[in-house]
């Protein structure tokens, strides 16, 4: 595996405190339920992974995690929101990076948000159901939701919402990237030559 120049750590730290910043910039989507909020800080884990490769997309999301959790805290002491967080941005990031990498084109670089919405939004929506609901009730004294509630939970609120998410951020990583990406790509070929 390929180690990260001292330039690659130095942008890795910077986009991960603005993924912190923009992570705290969360708000709700009125129809869906108040505990599901947005928020961009997918967007520097993105720019990241196409600069730097995959593991620097999922180092990104894993220490604004880590930062989010130790200067917000949690009521357990258990990261539940914050392992999901990290997940649903992973799963979002790399399908993404893939489908641009053999691509290259701004079409690609749509269809691989768009792809990387749906995976993030169908695998969220299976972990919810088996982990990540019931981890809520386990560790945060959640109310206990039966298999019926859950699922209406999941199929009315939760993937819904991860696709609206989605598109959400695809809609302005698009803008953004329409101004960076020959930047972008300048960046990844000197990388990945380096």
């Amino acid at each position: 595996m390929k180690r990260f120049s001292v330039k690659a750590l130095v942008s890795i730290g910077m986009l991960s405190s603005i993924s912190y910043v923009l992570m705290l910039l969360n708000f709700p989507l009125p129809p869906f339920p108040q505990f599901l909020m947005i928020d961009f800080s997918d967007i520097p884990a993105l720019i990241a992974a196409l600069i730097f490769g995959p593991l620097a997309g999922i180092l990104v999301e894993f220490i604004k995690n880590v930062l989010d959790y130790f200067m917000t805290g949690s009521a357990t002491g258990v990261p539940v929101g914050h392992i999901s967080n990290f997940v649903a941005g992973t799963l979002f990031v790399l399908p993404t990076y893939f489908v641009y990498n053999k691509l290259k084109t701004k079409k690609g670089m749509t269809f691989g948000l768009v792809a990387g919405t749906f995976i993030m939004a169908a695998v969220m929506s299976v972990l919810n159901y088996f982990i990540i609901l019931p981890a809520y009730t386990f560790f945060l004294n959640a109310p206990a939701m039966s298999a019926p509630e859950m699922r209406t939970m999941i199929v009315t609120g939760i993937l819904p919402f991860n696709i609206v998410k989605g598109f959400i951020i695809t809609i302005v990583f698009m803008l953004i990237f329409a101004r960076m990406s020959t930047w972008i790509n300048k960046q990844g070929s000197y990388n990945s030559a380096a």
